[in-house]
């Protein structure tokens, strides 16, 4: 079993409208953040990860964003190696989520 979920573009909206439980980060660049990310992701890269496993909470769902979808399995995998429990990968990364937003 490969320990994460992928979550649509649509099933991650309804899931953020229906708790404000869900943890969004974003694993690309820091200057592909800086020019657009999902409201309230935290931009997550090696120097900040030890930091962010250690405080934040494992129960919540935590939802893995990359470019366009690939990336953010590898890290979704490892994250719920580390300890989260309900772990997804954003299918088509923040390249379909733009699309849905613009």
């Amino acid at each position: 079993m490969s320990g994460f979920k992928h979550l649509s573009v649509n099933e991650l909206i309804h899931m953020s409208e229906a708790s404000n439980e869900v943890q969004v980060v974003d694993i690309r660049d820091a200057a592909s953040f800086a020019a657009g990310h999902i409201q309230h992701s935290v931009n997550l890269n090696n120097e900040n990860l030890a930091h962010y496993i250690a405080s934040a909470d494992m129960d919540k769902p935590l939802v893995v964003v990359c470019y366009h979808g690939m990336s953010s399995q590898s890290a979704a995998s490892y994250l719920n190696e580390q300890g989260f429990d309900d772990v997804y990968s954003l299918d088509g990364g923040f390249s379909a989520w733009s699309l849905a937003h613009s």
